[in-house]
This record gives C-alpha cells, sequence and structure tokens, in this order.
C-alpha cells in the first residue's frame, strides 16, 4: 500500500519462537528471525524478521528487517525493509520503515515515516542515535 521497495521477508525459517503461553519482559537481541505468540514487554532487536501471531500482545519496541504484526503491539516500530500489518492487527505508536502495507480491518493509531535506504539508521543494538541524543531533529535545542 505505502511501499516504495517492497522486500520479501530474508528467509522462511524461524529461528526463535515465543509460544502463546509465554510471559516475559526485558530485552530480546536474536540474531536471525522470531516468531511471537505470547506476551512480551521490553524491547527487540532482530538482525532478520519479526513476525507476531494473532495471540500475541507486545509492549515493546521493536527493531528489524521486515515486521508482520497480526496480534497487538504497543510501541514504536523500527523496519528497515516492510512493515505489514494483517487484517487482526493492531499497532499504537510511532512507525519508521522503508515499506508499509495495512490490510483492511487493521488498525493502526500513530505516525508514520517512510525513509530511504540512506536515511534509515544502522545501530547496533544498543546504540543510541547521535540525532536522538540531541533532540534536534525533534525541535529541541534550537
Amino acid at each position: 500500500m505505502f511501499g516504495r521497495r517492497p522486500q520479501a521477508p530474508q528467509n522462511k525459517k524461524v529461528d526463535t519462537i515465543i509460544g502463546k503461553d509465554t510471559i516475559a519482559n526485558g530485552r530480546m537481541e536474536i540474531r536471525g528471525s522470531v516468531r511471537l505468540d505470547g506476551c512480551f514487554d521490553g524491547n527487540i532487536h532482530a538482525d532478520g524478521d519479526v513476525a507476531i501471531g494473532d495471540s500475541a500482545k507486545l509492549k515493546a519496541t521493536i527493531h528489524a528487517v521486515n515486521i508482520t504484526i497480526a496480534g497487538e503491539v504497543e510501541g514504536d516500530i523500527y523496519a528497515s525493509g516492510r512493515l505489514e500489518i494483517a487484517s487482526t492487527g493492531r499497532l499504537y505508536g510511532e512507525v519508521k520503515a522503508g515499506a508499509m502495507c495495512v490490510e483492511d480491518g487493521a488498525i493502526f493509531r500513530g505516525s508514520c515515516e517512510m525513509l530511504e535506504n540512506e536515511e534509515f539508521p544502522k545501530l547496533l543494538p544498543g546504540e543510541v542515535s547521535e540525532v536522538a541524543v540531541s533532540g534536534d531533529e525533534i525541535g529541541g535545542n534550537e
């Protein structure tokens, strides 16, 4: 829908699965792809794809290549590739993505910024952007 460069998921393989009966919080750093079907509160950094199943409830900031949301997410999304919100998905938060698709029936409340390759920050997990620290682009330190 709002995409400039469709990017298929890196691979069909899921390296980590968080089951629907799981309740967890904290920080997850995933080398590869992850599927979440349970509840999670915290930060997720994946160098692959993140799939959020329809039974999942997250309060999280998510950094990944491609992100698919079929459950509920409250938090900010940073997808260097593509963000997809399925018809059962609900997203409440800020989005920065290379491409975005919102299916009929999905709920999205927040703001969205479409980024080009050279605009997307290439941060390692745990690093803080100079822009975020200075606040210059947010209108803070003028």
